[in-house]
C-alpha cells in the first residue's frame, strides 16, 4: 500500500487508485482514508472506522456489533495505532463521485443549513412546523409543493412565528424548481396513493410503493444532474425501500445503464424508524417494562425489530410484546378516524434531521450490504459511522432475518 498525502488527507491504498496529484509519504497521518474498490450494488461508499479489523469486515447486519475480525493486512503497528487513536474512513473508489464528496465534507459545517422540503401534505407540513421551532442550525428552509396556495400558506404563516427567547428562527422561502438540491439537506415527504381510513390496508407503507418510486426516479436524477453533495433524505413510505430506489435511479445514465456517476450510497438515507422508538417507549411505559436500552431496528412495517435491551439484558418475550403493539401503533390511530402523522412528522423526520445536521446518534435507514437498514448510525467526517454494540446473539439472529426479507425485495 501507499500512503499520499492529498488535499489534506492521508491516502493508503494502491497507486492506481490514488489522484494524480498530491505527494507519496512515507508513513500514515490523520485523517487517514483507506481506498478501496468493492461493488458498488452491494457495498458502502464512504464509511468510518474506529479499529483496522473493520476495514475488511464483511458487509451486513454484523456490522452493528462489536467487530470480531482478525485482520490479514500485513500493516505496520503505528496504522494499526492509528485508527484506535483518531479513527478513519474507507472511501470506495467505485463511485465515480467519491473523492467529490470527500472534499465537500472535509470541513462539516455547525450551522447556516439550507433545507429543501417538498411536499406539504400532512406530513411535510408538520416536519416543517418541527424544524422551524426546533432548528436553530438551520439559516432557511426552501419548500417545495405542486400546489402552491399550499406553498405561499406556510412561507406566510410560519414567518409569523415568533421566536420563544428572541434568538433567530429559520426563514421559510418558496423555491423554485431549479433550486432543489441547492442545499445542504433534501427532504422528501411526498405521497401518492396514500390508502383511505376505510380501505381495510394492513401494511399502508407497501402500498404506497410502487407509486412513490415512479415520482421519486426523477428527483433522483435531478439530484444526479445537479451533482448533489448534500444528503437526500427520504421521509414518504416505505422509507428503506424507496431510499434504495432512489441510490440507484440516481446511478443510472440516460441509457439506464449503472454508471455509479450518482449518490453515494451514504448520501440517501431513510426516516422512518424514530417514531417507532418512540412508539415502544410510550408502550413500554405502559407495561411496565425498562426501555432505558431499547432499540428499534429495520424497516417501520411488518419487519420491524423492537428490542428491550441491545445486550445482556435482551428478552426474547418482552421484545417480541413490544414489537407487536408497536407495530400496530398506526392502526390504533387509524381506529380512532385519524391519520397518523404526527409523531412519525416529529419523531422520525423533525427532530432525527436535526440530530443528523449537528451530527448525533440518530434512527435512520442507511446503506448495509445492497439494501437500506433501520439502525441508529451518525455523520462524520471520515463518513457514516454506525453505532456499534455488543448485540446479544438471540437479538442479532433477529436482525439479520429482517435484513434477509429486505434484501429478498426486489426495488428496480
Amino acid at each position: 500500500m501507499m500512503y499520499k498525502a492529498w488535499q489534506g488527507f492521508c491516502l493508503c491504498g494502491p497507486a492506481e487508485w490514488m489522484p494524480p496529484e498530491g505527494e507519496v509519504v512515507s508513513a500514515p497521518f490523520s485523517p487517514l482514508i483507506f481506498l478501496v474498490h468493492r461493488d458498488p450494488l452491494e457495498n458502502r461508499g464512504f464509511f468510518a472506522i474506529s479499529r483496522l479489523e473493520e476495514l475488511e469486515e464483511a458487509e451486513g447486519v454484523s456490522c452493528l456489533g462489536l467487530c470480531a475480525n482478525q485482520t490479514s493486512l500485513q500493516t505496520p503497528e503505528d496504522l494499526a495505532a492509528l485508527v484506535e487513536k483518531h479513527g478513519a474512513g474507507v472511501l470506495n473508489v467505485a463511485f465515480a463521485r467519491s473523492f467529490s464528496w470527500l472534499l465537500a465534507h472535509k470541513s462539516p459545517k455547525k450551522k447556516g443549513f439550507r433545507v429543501t422540503l417538498v411536499g406539504l401534505g400532512d406530513v411535510g407540513g408538520t416536519v416543517l412546523t418541527g424544524l422551524k421551532l426546533l432548528g436553530r442550525e438551520i439559516e432557511e428552509i426552501a419548500i417545495y409543493d405542486p400546489n402552491q396556495a399550499q406553498c405561499a400558506r406556510y412561507e406566510m404563516e410560519l414567518n409569523q412565528v415568533l421566536s420563544p427567547d428572541g434568538g433567530p428562527l429559520p426563514e421559510v422561502t418558496i423555491c423554485k424548481e431549479e433550486d432543489l438540491f441547492r442545499c445542504d439537506l433534501f427532504a422528501f415527504t411526498a405521497s401518492r396513493g396514500v390508502p383511505g381510513l376505510d380501505s381495510g390496508v394492513q401494511d399502508v407503507r407497501m402500498a404506497q410503493f410502487e407509486a412513490n418510486r415512479q415520482m421519486l426516479d426523477s428527483y433522483a436524477q435531478r439530484a444526479r444532474q445537479a451533482g448533489f453533495q448534500g444528503v437526500f433524505c427520504q421521509i414518504s413510505d416505505p422509507v428503506d425501500l424507496l431510499s434504495r430506489s432512489v441510490f440507484l435511479a440516481s446511478n443510472r445514465n440516460e441509457a439506464g445503464t449503472y454508471d455509479f456517476a450518482g449518490l453515494l450510497p451514504e448520501q440517501v438515507q431513510g426516516f422512518g424508524l424514530g417514531v417507532m422508538a418512540a412508539r415502544a417507549a410510550y408502550f413500554a411505559r405502559r407495561e411496565g417494562i425498562d426501555f432505558s436500552q431499547g432499540r428499534a431496528y429495520g424497516p417501520h412495517g411488518q419487519d420491524l425489530v423492537i428490542a428491550n435491551h441491545w445486550g445482556k439484558d435482551y428478552d426474547a418475550a418482552s421484545s417480541q410484546h413490544l414489537t407487536k403493539l408497536t407495530r400496530e401503533a398506526n392502526l390504533r390511530v387509524r381506529d380512532l378516524g385519524f391519520k397518523p402523522y404526527l409523531a412519525p412528522g416529529l419523531s422520525s423526520a423533525a427532530i432525527s434531521l436535526l440530530q443528523l445536521l449537528r451530527g448525533e446518534d440518530h434512527y435512520g435507514a442507511v446503506p448495509l450490504a445492497g439494501t437500506y437498514f433501520g439502525c441508529r448510525s451518525r455523520y462524520t467526517p471520515l463518513g457514516l459511522a454506525m453505532v456499534r454494540e455488543d448485540i446479544h446473539p438471540a437479538l442479532m439472529d433477529r436482525l439479520a432475518h429482517t435484513h434477509r426479507k429486505l434484501r429478498e425485495f426486489d426495488a428496480p
